[in-house]
């Protein structure tokens, strides 16, 4: 499998290149809305957004190059055109939680043909608050029902929480992102999606002190690639199972992928004593790893904090899915790790050219199989679960 792009992405790309071509209506923040460098611009941006969104044609708002404060805001359609929120400088959050009435702090939502671009920075000050609060904080930047649209060249900073999380979206590509967090900060996703199709994460960075990319429940058509992960726990496709009436998750490639330090490698998670549900058509390719624990792991036991009835096995049904030209080295013993439901078992397992090393006193790397029979080639270190 030598796919490069997700053939959903270019319609997206076309019609960007066509938008890119036209002169739109430009909102700068300070020259038309009276912000100011170092100051809270929340009024600013929110009044040049309404304004360009309410424009028929292209539009764009502009943050110029200069540290700004910025509250909570939202960012909303339907707009009359296509348009963009070109950040050149750095915005800060609020570092105070009573600022912030829901969930995030920059939030779009009901958007067509969205453009976020320009190289800024969202600092979410998250170092203000970890370890202070125990309930739900704010999220970096939120996209909902945003359709045919790119996000690109942004860093997120420190959130309080996960950094960008993409629900009920199609067709958008994020591209060339830096996200980062320190490996110890809690609960800092990088990017986590749910119920999204055709979404595209290419050539981007990103380290947290949670899973780097996280996919939930009802994602179709995801293309992730060339994302180098670390620190942080791998690229995650679940939780799942633990809430009634899950969507069936299908259609994930994992390609061309570079994961240092980090907690997992790629995985697929599910929880034990589970509502039933569907995961399938989930590829990883081309993936190298350096200093991984738990480097490849389908996972049907996971029970964080014993939050779960681990004798009863899940009722995910996991299928078609592969993982090949996985190589690098290995933190734990076991570097592969397909513990599979006893009640739906695994099916249609693929594992090709495998090359972990283990480097600890305990003898070289082995691999662990419950509940699968997957189809083997190439080569395989760890022996593979039939090669034992």
């Amino acid at each position: 499998m030598s796919l490069k792009l997700n053939i959903a992405t270019l319609p997206i790309l076309f019609l960007l290149a066509s938008v890119a071509n036209a002169k739109p209506a430009v909102f700068n923040i300070v020259k038309k809305y009276g912000g100011k460098v170092n100051e809270d611009i929340t009024l600013p941006l929110s009044n040049a957004w309404k304004d360009a969104c309410a424009m028929p044609g292209q539009s764009k708002v502009v943050v110029p190059a200069g540290t700004y404060r910025l509250g909570p805001v939202q960012l909303n359609g339907p707009c009359k055109g296509p348009i963009e929120l070109k950040v050149r400088g750095t915005l800060e959050a609020p570092g105070d939680l009573s600022f912030f009435k829901w969930g995030s702090w920059v939030s779009f939502e009901r958007v067509d043909q969205l453009t976020l671009s320009g190289n800024g920075t969202f600092d979410g000050q998250g170092k203000s608050v970890w370890g202070k609060y125990n309930g739900a904080l704010p999220i970096n930047i939120r996209f909902d029902f945003i359709t045919n649209s790119m996000i690109r060249g942004i860093t997120s900073l420190d959130s309080k929480q996960f950094h960008l999380h993409v629900f009920a979206c199609k067709n958008v590509t994020l591209f060339h992102l830096n996200i980062r967090a320190p490996g110890d900060s809690p609960n800092t996703d990088g990017i986590h999606m749910g119920r999204s199709t055709g979404i595209n994460i290419i050539d981007s960075k990103i380290g947290t002190g949670d899973d780097c990319i996280s996919l939930g429940d009802g994602n179709r058509d995801i293309l992730i690639q060339k994302v180098a992960c670390g620190p942080g726990h791998g690229i995650s496709i679940g939780s799942l199972g633990k809430y009634e009436n899950e969507e069936p998750i299908v259609g994930v490639k994992v390609l061309d992928c570079n994961l240092r330090n980090t907690m997992n490698g790629v995985r697929i998670k599910t929880w034990p004593a589970s509502f039933p549900g569907i995961a399938s058509d989930m590829h990883f390719e081309n993936i190298y790893m350096r200093n991984v624990s738990n480097p490849v792991i389908i996972d049907q036991v996971y029970c964080p904090w014993n939050q779960c009835k681990a004798q009863i096995p899940s009722k995910i049904k996991i299928s078609e899915v592969s993982f090949k030209n996985i190589r690098g080295t290995s933190q734990t013993k076991e570097a592969v790790k397909l513990l599979c439901s006893n009640e739906v078992p695994c099916e249609n397992v693929e594992i090709s050219d495998i090359d972990l090393a283990y480097q600890g006193s305990d003898g070289p790397a082995t691999s662990q199989c419950t509940n699968a029979n997957p189809t083997i080639s190439g080569k395989q270190n760890p022996p593979a679960c039939s090669l034992k």
